[in-house]
């Protein structure tokens, strides 16, 4: 049995990994803090014929993260892939970087990197045991190639992108795989008129090669 954990599952690209991993035979185990959104993915999922329960947490309470990594892990007899991809959404005050002060990046830190790390401690051991897994932590392109306009959350973007490829290095030869995503288009929807658009269908398999056949690769890059 497979499984995968998508932390900070939405209707948009959470879902449409859980898709991609779940027509493969995966069962999914979405995480996020709105059980009832989490409850309309499963119902979607299960109507697909995807194994999926729902199991709800806040990136930010790292004892309620972890909880639900581990009965993910209970229901589904360990979880194989850990993806990682939450949205602070309108928690965060968007700032320059010439405008920033430490408490403009803290709750970004809080949220990427420090739930990342959080949600890795969970499941890490046990893909340790096992000598086998792959964990994938997404961000904008922004922590690759920084715009003023989002300059805190770029930096703490850069700060978890920074953790994962060192990561990586780090569990290079273990049967572990740790690599990010970058993505450089706006998802669904333009967010700003003129930038690249993807449909979440289109990105989502970038988690799959990552899985499958590119496990050398600390990094990839979706853009247009």
């Amino acid at each position: 049995m497979t499984s995968i954990a998508i932390v900070g599952a939405g209707p948009q690209l959470g879902l449409a990994i859980a898709r991609t991993f779940g027509s493969q035979g995966f069962d999914v185990a979405l995480i996020s803090r709105n059980r009832e959104k989490l409850d309309t993915l499963v119902g979607k999922l299960t109507a697909e014929g995807i194994a999926a329960a729902a199991f709800p947490a806040d990136v930010l309470d790292r004892d309620a993260l972890g909880r639900a990594l581990q009965e993910a892990a209970a229901k589904f007899g360990g979880v194989d892939v850990l993806e990682y991809s939450p949205v602070a959404g309108l928690t965060t005050v968007m700032t320059t970087p010439a405008e920033t002060e430490p408490a403009h990046v803290q709750h970004e830190m809080e949220f990427q990197l420090y739930g990342a790390m959080a949600a890795t401690r969970a499941v890490l051991p046990a893909m340790r045991q096992a000598g086998a897994g792959t964990l994938i932590y997404t961000t904008g392109a922004g922590s690759i190639d920084p715009v003023p306009q989002v300059g805190n959350i770029n930096a703490a973007a850069a700060a978890l992108r920074n953790w994962v490829i060192n990561l990586h290095k780090e569990l290079d030869g273990t049967g572990i795989q740790a690599a990010h995503v970058g993505i450089d288009v706006s998802i669904g929807t333009p967010a700003v008129p003129g930038f690249p658009t993807a449909q979440p269908e289109e990105i989502s398999p970038v988690y799959w090669d990552l899985h499958t056949a590119k496990r050398d690769q600390a990094e990839l890059v979706f853009s247009r």
